[in-house]
């Protein structure tokens, strides 16, 4: 909802209205053996290392209307990286971007941005099974502003950024600001679905759920692939190097992954291929 000149509501001081934006994004693979998954995950480790994660974090920054103040980022040996980013909602006056080498904490895989009263986080959780061969490697993004600024700007850029098979975003407007006559508002914009904020070419690509609980101004959207093609999710070689048992076995085995993240649940497996769960 966009208000004229006429329309708009003068507020008593700061808008204190917290909206807060999680992206979470999962890439699944299927590594036969150890060697294949060490080399996706070393893979992975330099498509999203702390020089990408920042650049990708800088950017959201720059969508929301934020201004990075100083960064600090840090790779990790053997996996993961961390990234410190200080921002303010607006100019501050002789501050320059800063950048230096301490690292914000152990925590392999971590990007942490701080705005003025806000901040971005990004943390990166390579992950496999213990004996089927597959591997998931997810992202989580935290986008947390104060004020007028919106994260949901930088949707769009964020799903562009990441290869992604499963997302899962939640997104919640906390707190309450006030007019000057002192009432209380819980929400400044209008919002059903947070496919609202994604372009249908995307959403064409995806099977899409909402779980929203609209009088408390919370809202998740869950998404999978529609498109399943086995070439895929196989590293460093293509199906045409397997028989159609071993085929057939993979894509049940990979699907059967991604169902259970989609639908965040444990889903009985008998080995026989099986109707997609009802939601």
């Amino acid at each position: 909802m966009k208000l004229t000149p006429e329309q708009r509501i003068t507020l008593h001081g700061f808008n204190n209205l917290t909206k807060s934006l999680s992206f979470n994004m999962y890439d699944i693979c299927f590594t036969r053996t150890k060697e294949e998954r060490e080399a996706y995950i070393e893979y992975i480790d330099e498509q999203y290392n702390a020089e990408r994660l920042t650049n990708i974090l800088t950017t959201v920054s720059d969508i929301i209307g934020a201004h990075v103040l100083n960064i600090a980022k840090q790779d990790y040996d053997p996996q993961g990286a961390s990234v410190t980013m200080l921002v303010s909602e607006g100019p501050v006056a002789g501050a320059e971007a800063e950048s230096f080498d301490e690292s914000p904490g152990p925590i392999p895989g971590k990007v942490l941005m701080h705005l003025d009263k806000s901040h971005i986080t990004v943390h990166t959780y390579p992950e496999y099974h213990p004996d089927e061969g597959i591997s998931t490697f997810r992202a989580d993004i935290d986008v947390s502003t104060c004020g007028e600024i919106s994260p949901l700007k930088a949707l769009h850029y964020l799903i562009r950024s990441f290869d992604t098979d499963i997302m899962t975003m939640d997104y919640r407007v906390r707190g309450f600001t006030r007019d000057i006559n002192g009432h209380k508002l819980f929400i400044d914009h209008d919002i059903s679905s947070i496919q609202n904020y994604i372009p249908q070419d995307i959403k064409d690509q995806y099977h899409m759920i909402d779980v929203n609980v609209y009088q408390e101004n919370i809202f998740h959207t869950k998404c999978k692939l529609r498109e399943f093609d086995l070439n895929n999710y196989l590293f460093g070689y293509t199906k045409d190097k397997l028989s159609d048992a071993e085929q057939q076995d993979i894509t049940e085995s990979v699907k059967w992954e991604m169902d259970e993240i989609f639908y965040g649940k444990n889903i009985n497996y008998t080995g026989v291929k099986q109707e997609t769960p009802s939601s």
